[in-house]
């Protein structure tokens, strides 16, 4: 009765869980310029002038600061980032004190109050929860009736 065969897709990772995982980080005060790219999740405190491929998470500490694009699994913002995300897979959080300046590619998004985001959001989906959506709304409107 409980038992679903469906796969069940794993819990988009938490801010907090990410921060116990950190593996790379760039130290305040630090700059980077050009591209800059790591494998595992990422902390940036300093100054990064140059295109982030991330391929686990990237957090972005309220001095940290990156001028140029970004692509990660997930993205926790509370610094500032002039540029467009893209984390159409994953989460994006903006804290209170963060700044974004640029388009967003994402699947699940949360700005917090007194965040700034100027740009434009495009929310990606699987197909599976898409389906799932419209026959819950097909399946409201039949009881209805």
């Amino acid at each position: 009765m409980f038992n679903s065969s469906k796969t069940k897709t794993p819990p988009i990772s938490t801010y907090e869980d990410e921060a116990q995982k950190v593996v790379t980080l760039i130290g305040s005060g630090a700059t980077c310029e050009g591209a800059f790219s790591a494998r595992d999740t990422t902390r940036i405190d300093g100054t990064i002038n140059g295109p982030v491929h991330i391929e686990g998470s990237l957090i972005v500490g309220q001095s940290g600061k990156i001028n140029g694009d970004v692509t990660a699994q997930n993205v926790f913002l509370a610094g500032e980032i002039n540029g467009n995300i893209d984390c159409n897979s994953g989460k994006l959080e903006v804290s209170d004190s963060g700044k974004l300046i640029g388009d967003v590619t994402t699947k699940s998004i949360v700005i917090d109050e007194n965040a700034i985001f100027q740009g434009k959001c495009t929310m990606t989906t699987d197909i599976n929860s898409a389906t799932t959506a419209k026959e819950r709304a097909a399946a409201t409107v039949a009881d209805k009736n």
